[in-house]
């Protein structure tokens, strides 16, 4: 019985000897014109520059072929794809969850990392949770909502109007600052604390160790979905 065993199929450019076409339209190293030439003064061409023969357009009768230095020209796409990854803005969900009476002192700490996500460019899902009583007094967390929403009118809008979930009512809040121009802000100020750092590494030390206590408090009350989520409970 014949059997067909499929492999993966390569996206890998044919490059110098894998090359199987009489002749080739060849493309030199800084990316001139050379013209349709046989496929070995091509290869000769390559030895003698020193360089690889890169097939560039497959499809094109006859296939467009480069000289270049095959090897650099890898490590370079590769770390422009990582570049382009790092840059890359995703759609980050963060969620708050408060109570209806919930004290002064622990909304204010609710408020500033509503803030802080807002400022980072992240939407915020704000979870009012109603227990026992409280589900008969849907006002309460109606208003709690709308003087959040207030207090951070300068950094975000209500982008999803409360609801009524269950025991829960739910609002968006929606940054004003996209998220590609609040990384960008994130990259200078970082840049900014290196500068200083060399310039006062006693104080810059201090300073480093304060973000570093502010980032495991927020990481306890965080929540992150798409790509993933982590939880802020009141």
């Amino acid at each position: 019985m014949w059997c067909y065993r499929g492999g993966s199929i390569s996206t890998e450019p044919r490059i110098n000897d894998r090359i199987r076409v009489p002749e080739v339209r060849l493309v030199g190293p800084s990316g001139e014109q050379v013209g349709i030439v046989p496929l070995a003064k091509a290869l000769e061409l390559a030895q003698e520059y020193d360089l690889d023969l890169v097939e560039v357009a497959a499809s094109a009768r006859p296939p467009v072929c480069k000289l270049m230095d095959y090897g650099k020209f890898k490590y370079e796409s590769a770390m422009k794809a990582r570049e382009a990854r790092k840059n890359q803005a995703h759609t980050v969900i963060k969620e708050m969850k408060l109570r209806p009476k919930i004290d002064p002192h622990d909304y204010d700490t609710k408020k500033g990392h509503v803030v802080r996500f807002l400022k980072q460019g992240d939407k915020v899902k704000i979870t009012i949770m109603f227990r026992g009583r409280e589900q008969s007094r849907p006002e309460l967390g109606y208003r709690l909502l709308q003087r959040l929403a207030t207090d951070v009118e300068d950094l975000g809008f209500i982008e999803s109007n409360p609801k009524q979930d269950g025991r829960n009512m739910i609002m968006v809040l929606g940054p004003h600052k996209k998220k590609t121009e609040a990384m960008a802000e994130a990259r200078e100020a970082q840049a900014a604390r290196k500068a200083e750092a060399k310039a006062n590494p006693g104080k810059s030390q201090n300073a480093h160790e304060s973000d570093i206590d502010g980032e495991d408090i927020a990481d306890d009350v965080e929540t992150v979905e798409a790509p993933a989520e982590a939880s802020a409970e009141a």
